[in-house]
């Protein structure tokens, strides 16, 4: 086994990679770009060398710089994590060429995997099921043009060296095939580092189902079961889970063989994860082989109680896989789920900026937290603005689900907007509980998961004015405990000029001020809102658990404060409210009308569509944005002639900054 190892990757990753080092007595070193300086990654191992600016170019995808810090640190072995460069043939050459031990294949098993159009070819070639498509290398616009039109529409382009939803576009027409060529070429080359595409026929409905497989160099290969991630939104995993819902044990048998047969057609060693899709009958292809561990491995440890981290530093340093096939153990259900940075209301904008607050649930044998960051962090616009991995494990499937909606009923995040209540919202679908979806669902029926109006909202307002009329309370016993105890602004029982025991309240939600009327003290409060009255007896706050009585009606909500900031939870869904002065109004004015276009998130201008004079349609694309490894296109509010661009590509700008104005 090695005695030290760096740990060529960031976030998450990079913590669970120290974990286990640690808990095998082993030393890891860290690199960090200047955006991380302070990140979990670098403050939890052993030691830290910084190796460049804060874009992915500049840092974590500069193999020279990574290698030259091994050799100066003494480290024995690079461990890539998941993303950057932990899926580049050259990089993993040039460690082995160093004298170091890459954690992960040889360069020469990864180009024949790591291209999804060379492992394409070769699945074809083995016997196992692919979809129509193509791979070659002719990269030409023409050609793929030509290629596009033989396999016909709907079909997909994706990144031949990509991963984790990045660079993948469906394409309806052929009308709109060259743009969307383009835009998946950026993201691919901005992520990766290469811009090569492959097409391939679209699976209507399918599911999207992975096999774990494993090697070592002494000739044994197996596979650790399946994952199913069908719940997907624009490619990007939000729900992972193992065993799947929809495979028969014959079918689960049949895409294992294959799985193990794909590994030892190309003389595979370490962890690696073989992606097919199936089709509603049943029928499944082959999709793409990562070269890697991957972010949703937490489930099938939950479900084997492996550590699939130590068994690829096992495997790396030359030992045997510890069990046979028929040895892997399978045992209940686990749930995985990331929690983003991101708005999903505003069409799921990442975000960024410093997390005021992050309650997470507390690990146990059923609940799991994987997470780069703490209280206190930032979330920059530089990397994926994935804050935590929630992983939850019981004895079956429903039991699960309902560990799940538990956990994330006790998160919270201040700071950037976060997708904790869309999470919520899907872990109770029907698409979801009864095993149903597919990877376009999500898509189809976005609406499904967005926040609605409800019939309980109002006791969940009025549980969250019985719990700032607690506070008031509270501040008022503190006053009376003070050295002043007859002052006037000690009572705070509601008593106003001319309005003897009447308190009005006002709350922030979603942008709107909502305004209440509150009469009483003393745990009995008379609530009015929008004409409705709600008589509160009984209110008692213990921790984070608010029970009282609501026209009668004991309810029992969840109540995580911070601040101003209230977030009620009755056990299905949440409501986030800020208390404020009763006399301000809401926020988010003109913002200059439909005349100024605006920055949505913090990013970098990559590519500017429009000049000066140009006459411009509603809808039409301006500008393209890119953070988080994504683009975004910004587009024309309405018709009009440009006045002014006030950006160019390569340029960073903030949240809200003008790019463009129209006359």
């Amino acid at each position: 086994m090695f005695d030290k190892i760096l740990i060529a990757n960031r976030g998450e990753i990079a913590c669970r990679v120290i974990r286990t080092c640690r808990r095998l007595g082993i030393r890891t070193v860290a690199v960090y770009s200047e955006a991380d300086a302070d990140a979990q990654h670098v403050r939890q191992a052993d030691e830290a060398w910084p190796i460049g600016g804060p874009r992915p170019q500049e840092s974590y995808l500069r193999g020279d710089a990574i290698l030259d810090v091994a050799k100066k640190s003494g480290a024995q072995a690079i461990h890539p994590g998941y993303g950057f460069l932990s899926e580049n043939a050259d990089f993993a050459d040039a460690v082995a060429a160093a004298g170091l031990a890459f954690i992960g294949p040889s360069g020469a098993s990864m180009r024949k995997m790591g291209s999804k159009a060379g492992a394409k070819d070769l699945m074809d070639a083995a016997g196992v099921p692919v979809v129509p498509g193509y791979t070659g290398e002719d990269q030409s616009p023409n050609t793929l043009s030509r290629e596009a039109a033989r396999i016909g529409f709907p079909l997909m382009i994706k990144a031949a060296h990509g991963g984790g939803g990045k660079g993948m576009r469906i394409v309806h027409g052929l009308e709109d095939f060259i743009a969307q060529l383009e835009s998946c070429q950026r993201e691919a080359a901005n992520a990766f580092g290469r811009d090569r595409v492959l097409l391939e026929r679209y699976v209507q409905s399918p599911r999207h189902i992975e096999i774990q497989v494993f090697a070592d160099a002494h000739g044994r290969t197996l596979h650790l079961n399946e994952r199913e991630c069908s719940a997907q939104r624009r490619y990007q995993k939000v729900l992972e889970e193992s065993p799947s819902p929809f495979l028969t044990p014959e079918l689960r048998a049949a895409m294992g063989d294959a799985a193990v047969k794909a590994a030892r057609a190309i003389d595979y060693v370490n962890a690696g994860t073989v992606e097919f899709i199936v089709d509603p009958a049943g029928q499944f292809y082959f999709m793409e082989i990562n070269t890697r561990l991957q972010v949703e491995h937490p489930v099938t440890e939950l479900t084997t109680g492996l550590d699939l981290v130590e068994w690829q530093l096992r495997v790396a340093a030359a030992e045997a896989l510890p069990l046979a096939q028929e040895d892997v153990p399978q045992r209940g259900h686990a749930i995985e789920v990331r929690l983003y940075a991101e708005d999903p209301e505003a069409g799921f904008l990442p975000g960024s900026g410093r997390l005021e607050k992050l309650s997470l649930p507390p690990p146990s044998p059923h609940v799991r937290i994987d997470s780069g960051v703490v209280e206190g962090d930032t979330v920059t616009i530089f990397y994926d603005p994935m804050i935590a991995k929630l992983i939850v494990w019981d004895e079956d499937r429903p039991r699960a689900l309902a560990r799940l909606r538990d956990a994330l009923a006790g998160c919270d995040i201040a700071g950037p907007k976060s997708n904790i209540g869309f999470l919520e919202r899907l872990a109770r679908h029907a698409a979801v509980v009864d095993g149903t979806i597919d990877t376009g669902y999500l898509d189809r029926h976005l609406d499904e998961f967005m926040p609605a109006d409800r019939a309980d909202a109002p006791m969940l307002l009025a549980a969250g004015a019985a719990t700032l009329l607690l506070q008031e309370a509270d501040a008022r016993r503190q006053a009376v405990a003070s050295a002043d105890p007859t002052s006037p602004w000690a009572i705070a029982d509601g008593w106003r000029l001319g309005h003897a025991g009447q308190r009005p309240l006002a709350f922030q939600h979603r942008g709107d001020t909502v305004q209440l009327l509150a009469h009483g003290s003393g745990g009995r409060y008379q609530i009015e809102h929008d004409g409705a009255h709600y008589a509160l007896e009984g209110v008692q706050l213990t921790g984070d658990a608010l029970g009282l009585r609501i026209n009668g009606q004991a309810r029992r909500f969840r109540v995580l404060r911070h601040g101003p900031r209230l977030t009620l939870h009755d056990g299905e869904h949440r409501l986030t409210l800020e208390a404020v002065p009763v006399y301000r109004r809401a926020d988010g004015g003109d913002m200059g009308g439909d005349a100024r276009i605006i920055a949505p998130m913090p990013g970098r201008v990559v590519l500017v569509k429009a000049r000066a004079g140009d006459e411009v349609e509603t809808g039409q694309e301006l500008l393209v944005m890119e953070a988080m490894k994504m683009e975004l296109a910004v587009k024309a509010p309405r018709s009009g002639v440009v006045a002014e661009v006030r950006a160019s590509a390569g340029d960073f700008v903030e949240a809200d900054t003008v790019l463009v104005t129209l006359e």
